[in-house]
């Protein structure tokens, strides 16, 4: 992947190599989530309140992962 920045007439192109994108990836934000059926939230701290009433497994994800595979929006405690 190419990224291209223009400056006045000057065009730099910066190669993005795997490296870099293993780099991204370990930089995740890990967040945590009930897994009930019903659980709708994600939260920055498993020792949030908003965990408290989880009567199933709290398991840490990626954020991406959270809002998008999960569907979770951010805890109203946390924002």
């Amino acid at each position: 992947m190419y990224r291209i920045i223009l400056a006045g007439f000057l065009a730099l192109a910066f190669v993005t190599t795997d490296n870099d994108k293993l780099y991204n990836l370990s930089k995740q934000r890990t967040v945590y989530i009930c897994t009930g059926k019903y659980s709708k939230k994600y939260h920055y701290d498993n020792n949030c309140i908003g965990l408290s009433n989880c009567k199933s497994d709290v398991i840490e994800v990626s954020l991406k992962e959270a809002k998008v595979r999960y569907e979770r929006t951010l805890c109203g405690l946390e924002d």
